[in-house]
């Protein structure tokens, strides 16, 4: 009777610090801003799963507040400071905001250098990161450097079959290297972060966009859109590079077992995880804006001489790399044969 009653003891007691442990306080609150909204891909699909898994594997320990759409204040071109200066300790954004902090990694926006598969390119981000992209980022601590599925062309009232049918017409582009394509097409860029873009295009201040039906969704870009123009077989003109970061002050004070928590959910670990959840949302993205928009392919001779125009923006982008003393074709082969590796 006497052992039984020290058992039941220690059952309550065990109990009892179980309760307390999980009622208790976090060690480490973190602020994690973003520049969509809350029912963006990137908060729903990863953002969110991402965050719980920290806070379960961390057994509390961590917890991780998501604000969406610059909710704490700021820009989009802003968030990058925020990061880096301890604003918020994590953010997500797009490397285009904030042009030319991060020139090496916009190898992976030139066009045709990636065509379709985000979990493709994701890893072979992570296979050239450290010998030809972490130089450019030094003052943060990625978490994650990636892609999304890549950039269909809408237009809200042009049906565009040719090379030549585009010209002339203003287009906003979502980066500097996209502003490039578009001048080698013969189209006006128009640069603005994408919560601009359904006003600038029901005013007409441009005629169409380069984004992916991923964004496209949450925006009602298909409300106000005819036409979504894709290469032969649905190829992507270009895509974005995205930074999912943490502020290296935050991250360097945490204790080893929980920055280990961190790494284990960083780089290589996710980048197949993100890339499948924007591929998997582009067939349903193209689905929904078919109901009321037309999706169209190009013939595959038109395609050819839309990549017959990457080879100037590549190539002013090597002469770039170089003036700055760095070996931009190296980087696009690097780029190009990590590619080719997963793409098989």
């Amino acid at each position: 009777m006497l052992k039984r009653l020290f058992v039941s003891a220690a059952v309550a007691a065990g109990c009892l610090a179980s309760a307390l442990s999980a009622q208790a306080e976090p060690e480490f609150t973190f602020l994690l801003e973003h520049v969509l909204g809350p029912k963006a891909t990137s908060q729903t699909q990863f953002l969110e799963p991402w965050a719980k898994r920290i806070e379960e594997q961390s057994d509390g320990r961590i917890k991780i507040e998501i604000y969406p759409a610059m909710s704490l204040g700021g820009k989009p071109t802003e968030l990058y400071n925020h990061i880096r200066d301890g604003g918020v300790d994590m953010g997500w954004s797009a490397l285009g905001y904030t042009p030319g902090v991060y020139p090496r990694s916009e190898v992976f926006e030139l066009p045709f250098v990636h065509t379709g598969s985000a979990a493709v390119t994701n890893q072979a981000i992570q296979d050239i990161y450290a010998e030809y992209l972490s130089q450019d980022f030094g003052d943060i601590k990625p978490l994650l450097i990636h892609v999304h599925t890549g950039q269909a062309l809408f237009t809200t009232d042009k049906n565009i079959q040719t090379l030549e049918d585009v010209k002339g017409m203003k287009l906003r582009a979502p980066s500097r290297t996209g502003a490039w394509m578009l001048e080698s097409w013969g189209a006006e860029p128009v640069s603005m972060p994408v919560p601009d873009l359904p006003q600038a295009l029901s005013l007409g201040v441009v005629d169409g966009a380069l984004l992916p039906h991923e964004v496209a969704i949450p925006f009602k870009i298909p409300d106000i859109t005819k036409y979504a123009i894709e290469g032969a077989d649905g190829v992507r003109f270009g895509t974005l590079v995205f930074m999912f970061a943490m502020n290296k002050d935050r991250y360097d004070a945490l204790p080893d077992d929980l920055k280990k928590i961190i790494d284990d959910n960083s780089g290589a670990n996710i980048a197949v995880e993100m890339g499948n959840a924007w591929d998997a949302i582009e067939p349903r993205g193209e689905e929904i804006f078919a109901k009321s928009g037309e999706v169209v392919q190009l013939s595959q001779a038109e395609t050819d001489k839309f990549e017959a125009k990457a080879d100037e923006v590549i190539d002013r982008w090597i002469a770039e790399m170089n003036d700055k003393g760095v070996d931009g074709a190296a980087i696009v082969k690097a780029a190009r044969e990590a590619i080719a590796k997963y793409s098989q």
